[in-house]
């Protein structure tokens, strides 16, 4: 792969429509109060110093807002950033040709940074630590390796799956952040800073509701505000008030607790399949043709987050809300993690 395409995902990778309402400072990104304060100290500290940024590693669900950051902090720093994702660097030579195309103290961000290439990740090494790269030209005998040193560059990894990056990587990133889900005041605050970029009339009722439905992302509310957007667009309404909103979103097949229609097979094959669990993610991915990190990543976190399910050494278990949720009856108290378990009421 040619250095041009790789680096060119810097603009492919940021959503051209999402333009105007993706936050450019921190004044205008809202939620992750504590991540926010830490980052100001940490970038007001290098600019004193004038020094690069450390290394930053922002791990956390899918849709929270990493890949924003990052370009906030880019444009705190006064620095240019550049941004792939790990799974396109298929060689060590196509990291190190955006590695050696970088300035002093601009910003490479790798968005799910868990699925470098071992051989690829290794250059990272000597990149983040000392600065310098090893590049090999050739092969066989008549290959050559010669070191070009780097600038001070500030490497910025993102993932959702912070457990699968190797140590030798983890440890060399001086700041490590999880990002957590939103709560349903920042996400309606989301909702009304969004509508007046794109110019949608909503009252803060209806903002509520939509923001209550979003799994505590922000990705997810601006996708439903937009799509609400469009039924009141196809009908004429001038005004998007509460019931509309929730209307519109019950067409959509998300109900008040943001559950889609994935969401409930999955409580449904847990509980009515394998009696409420304990069941293994490989068992579950086939059941639901799903893959695994599409569970793990995407439907799991916000329904452990909910406490609709539980992760064991076992599998995965559903609890009572679930039960609840489905209007079915236990079978087993919340005891399940100690070993203690209910009778079926079935």
């Amino acid at each position: 792969m040619d250095k041009e395409s790789i680096t060119n995902t810097e603009e492919n990778s940021y959503d051209k429509q999402n333009n105007n309402i993706r936050p450019k400072g921190f004044n205008d990104f809202l939620g992750q109060e504590n991540i926010k304060s830490k980052l100001k100290v940490f970038i007001e500290s290098a600019k004193k110093r004038d020094v690069s940024l450390d290394h930053i590693l922002f791990y956390g669900p899918p849709g929270l807002g990493k890949t924003t950051l990052a370009q906030i902090i880019a444009n705190e720093m006064g620095s240019n950033i550049k941004a792939t994702s790990a799974p396109i660097i298929e060689r060590p030579g196509d990291l190190a040709s955006i590695l050696t195309t970088l300035g002093e103290k601009d910003i490479l961000f790798i968005d799910e940074i868990h699925r470098l290439r071992t051989v690829v990740e290794e250059v990272l090494y000597s990149a983040m630590e000392d600065f310098f790269v090893d590049i090999k030209v050739g092969e066989g005998t008549s290959a050559k390796s010669f070191r070009v040193k780097l600038p001070h560059f500030t490497l910025i990894g993102a993932t959702t799956r912070s457990g699968l990056l190797s140590t030798p990587l983890y440890d060399r990133f001086g700041i490590v952040e999880r990002l957590e889900f939103y709560t349903n005041e920042d996400l309606a605050n989301i909702v009304k800073r969004s509508s007046e970029f794109l110019k949608i009339d909503i009252t803060n009722e209806a903002a509520v509701s939509i923001a209550s439905r979003s799994r505590g992302t922000p990705r997810i509310v601006n996708r439903l505000l937009r799509r609400v957007f469009d039924f009141a667009t196809v009908n004429d309404v001038l005004k998007i008030d509460e019931e509309f909103a929730g209307d519109s979103l019950e067409k959509l097949g998300i109900d008040k607790n943001g559950f889609e229609a994935l969401d409930k097979l999955y409580l449904n094959t847990i509980i009515k399949h394998y009696n409420g669990g304990p069941v293994g993610v490989d068992t579950l991915s086939v059941s639901l043709s799903e893959q695994i990190e599409t569970i793990e990543d995407v439907i799991e976190p916000y329904l452990i987050q909910c406490g609709f399910i539980k992760r064991t050494p076992k599998g995965r278990v559903a609890t009572n809300k679930a039960y609840s949720y489905l209007n079915l009856s236990s079978r087993y108290d919340d005891n399940y993690s100690t070993g203690e378990r209910g009778l079926f009421n079935f």
